[in-house]
């Protein structure tokens, strides 16, 4: 498989390292092929008449400015916001009270819950590992398997699933709509005096996932011109980043994610039941058992890793790339393995550490409930 072409926006941000990674990367293997991605949802926000016309949120440095990532139907503003960060902790939108978004996406663990895998309001456990939601408002495809197209699809699939509220929405949004202090923050952010709809609700939560950002590192101050930001063991690992080691190729500056789904082996068995992720979506086996790739910013905040969160740690993670699982859909750039001295390793480890970042206080703090 070739690895899936990038986004324009993420060759447009790129462009400013094209000189110091061309001599490099060109030695490189040739990358992966993948199924195309979903067509970008992001779009100009389109003026809104109710919305503060003075409020932008902050983007964090090194990223596209968030508020252009929302589609045209669902703009950022500020009193949508606000709605949906109280609705994202509220565990009224699941039937049973139990869950809310924020149950299997903390912000003190990296927006996700810090386990394998997960259990849904309704008891079930999930079968793959709940993903975190850091820059999730420039994705191009959603889920680990790219199923959803788009985040509000994403959080509508999540608030049915997830959250057991299959079929139950309407009525939820009633009883959401019954509460006195969301009947007006609904009006403000969406400039109605009507009943609270199951469309609003998801559109709130959308708004305010887009803002869970993670830019502003050590690795955005060394691109930007700051040498001194990455240490000695930083800088190698950067270059064995782009060279040896091969990460680029799948997880490239900016966003450290090429939006694309490959196989690389990863809890597979070559037997019957073995997860054929993207390649049910695609409809074709040759995609079997391949992922999206996740963004490697502010990874080392949430372990476990992978789809099926079988690995504890970086290392485990570079451990079990030095002989990866040669299924027959076995991604080209990893057949062989990938091996690193100790050293290197360790190298390797300080420069993704560099790519961590300090949530937005307004963002990850927990707000009080209506």
């Amino acid at each position: 498989m070739s690895r899936l072409g990038r986004s324009t926006s993420v060759l447009l941000l790129s462009v400013f390292v094209a000189g110091t990674l061309a001599a490099q990367d060109a030695a490189a293997p040739a990358a992966p092929a993948a199924a195309p991605a979903a067509a970008p949802t992001t779009a100009a926000a389109a003026p809104d008449a109710h919305a503060s016309k003075s409020w932008a949120f902050k983007t964090p440095h090194g990223l596209e400015d968030v508020m252009a990532t929302a589609p045209n139907d669902n703009p950022i503003t500020k009193p949508k916001w606000s709605l949906g960060k109280k609705l994202f902790w509220d565990k009224r939108l699941s039937p049973q009270g139990t869950h809310a978004c924020v149950s299997c996406h903390l912000p003190e663990r990296g927006w996700t819950d810090g386990t394998q895998f997960s259990v849904k309001a309704d008891g079930t456990i999930n079968t793959r590992h709940s993903p975190s939601l850091y820059n999730v408002a420039y994705n191009t495809a959603f889920y680990w398997d790219g199923r959803a197209k788009t985040l509000e699809d994403q959080i509508l699939a999540a608030w049915e699933g997830q959250m057991a509220a299959k079929g139950k929405t309407a009525e939820l949004a009633t009883k959401i709509n019954g509460i006195e202090g969301y009947k007006k923050l609904f009006g403000e952010a969406f400039n109605t005096t009507g009943t609270v709809t199951p469309e609003q609700i998801v559109k709130a939560l959308a708004t305010y996932t887009r803002t869970i950002l993670s830019g502003n590192s050590l690795y955005d101050a060394f691109a930007n011109g700051r040498k001194e930001a990455l240490s000695e063991a930083a800088q190698r690992g950067f270059n064995l980043y782009r060279t040896k080691a091969r990460c680029s190729i799948c997880h490239p500056p900016i966003l450290f994610t090429d939006q694309g789904f490959h196989n690389v082996g990863i809890g597979l068995t070559g037997g019957p039941n073995d997860d054929p992720g993207y390649g049910k979506v695609a409809n074709h086996p040759s995609y079997n058992g391949a992922f999206k790739t996740p963004t490697l910013r502010n990874v080392t905040s949430h372990p476990p890793f992978a789809h099926n969160g079988s690995f504890r740690s970086v290392h485990e993670l570079l451990k079990y790339f030095e002989s990866p699982f040669a299924g027959p859909n076995l991604d080209p750039v990893i057949k062989g393995g990938i091996k690193l001295t100790d050293p290197e390793k360790a190298d390797l480890d300080a420069f993704i550490r560099c790519l961590e970042s300090a949530d937005d206080p307004e963002v990850a703090s927990k707000p009080d409930l209506p």
